[in-house]
């Protein structure tokens, strides 16, 4: 076996296990390159040679009862503590030196919108079984798009994401914009947030995504719908988010349109290029896979979503990945705060 992927979709009961068993996952630097293929889809934040999109060859496909589990392809794979390993983890100070960088360019007006991410470590005590913190993450999150990728250029990754990058079949597919954080507390818990009263600033935050991405799907169809924004849970985070559903009149430039698309405004910022060109040579800890992209890319059915709230897990640490989308009136404990809360869906299940 020379790649594996677990994945569960939102809501559902089933599991779908892919496996490669030859040769090792397809290679790509550019989502094009996706153009007329399918498999699982590992890609990064910044392509690279080093740090590919990876595929996935779907040699063997199995599907799996969630509630009736036992036995699983990949039941026996562990990572051992013994494996070596390096701490990714940035500090308080780290991330204050990165804010202040990041958001003096947005008093200067360089940027509308840019995303701050950082990694935070914690160490995983012994030999760690990532099927069980797949297991209790399916568990734990039934709204989510739950994941476990192991390829040897990648890695493990564990993700479970609320954010969906690009879904359909045949010629109807539909994307989302997710934007602004907020955290339930104390009786919100018992509701879906439909009690908040969103900021200005995560309104502001969320227009500018819904914007970007009208104008990316303006390139490829007249045919779409925009629906919300709304608020929407994701543990225990509420987001802002519009639907956008849309004709695709030719299904094989699915990988030209996802171009276009990653990385949206959500975890990059805009102008886009030059957001994404500040964060790659700014940003203390580099984000790796997280905040791009995973998913099942059919020729029947696909389902992408961006790879938000997970955590790569290597030797004796578990790393784990959260950002945030700065404004102008954004404030460093505001911001912090809020990727605290984001770490929390995975420390939760480790």
């Amino acid at each position: 076996m020379t790649g594996f992927a677990l994945f569960r979709l939102p809501h559902a009961s089933e599991v779908t296990c892919i496996r490669q068993m030859e040769g090792n996952p397809m290679e790509l630097l550019s989502c094009q390159e996706l153009n007329g293929h399918e498999g699982f889809v590992v890609a990064p934040f910044e392509v690279k040679a080093e740090q590919p999109i990876l595929l996935i060859r779907p040699d063997e496909v199995t599907i799996l009862d969630l509630k009736a589990w036992n036995h699983s392809p990949i039941s026996d794979f562990c990572v051992s503590q013994e494996t070596k390993s390096s701490s990714f983890g940035g500090s308080r100070t780290t991330y204050a030196i990165d804010f202040a960088n990041f958001h003096s360019q947005l008093n200067l007006d360089t940027f509308q919108k840019i995303v701050l991410a950082r990694c935070a470590d914690e160490v995983t005590g012994g030999k760690c079984f990532p099927e069980e913190l797949f297991l209790k993450a399916c568990e734990c999150y039934p709204r989510m798009f739950i994941s476990l990728v192991w390829t040897e250029k990648s890695g493990c990754w564990l993700t479970a994401t609320p954010e969906i990058l690009l879904e359909g079949r045949g010629c109807d597919w539909r994307t989302i914009a997710l934007a602004g954080t907020m955290r339930l507390e104390g009786d919100q818990l018992l509701g879906e947030g439909e009690t908040l009263t969103w900021t200005t600033k995560n309104i502001q935050e969320q227009r500018i995504v819904t914007t970007y991405i009208t104008e990316c799907l303006e390139q490829f169809t007249r045919d779409f719908r925009e629906e919300g924004p709304r608020t929407v849970r994701a543990a225990n985070l509420v987001h802002l988010r519009s639907d956008f559903t849309f004709k695709l009149p030719d299904n094989q430039r699915i990988g030209d349109l996802l171009q276009v698309l990653h990385p949206t405004p959500a975890v990059c910022g805009l102008p886009k290029r030059e957001a994404f060109r500040f964060i790659t040579h700014n940003e203390h800890t580099p984000r790796r896979y997280y905040s791009g992209f995973m998913g099942m890319l059919g020729a029947e059915e696909t389902h992408l979503y961006v790879s938000l709230r997970c955590m790569n897990i290597e030797g004796g640490y578990y790393h784990l990945y959260a950002g945030g989308g700065l404004l102008k009136d954004s404030t460093e404990e505001q911001e912090w705060m809020e990727t605290e809360a984001k770490l929390e869906t995975m420390r939760r299940i480790i």
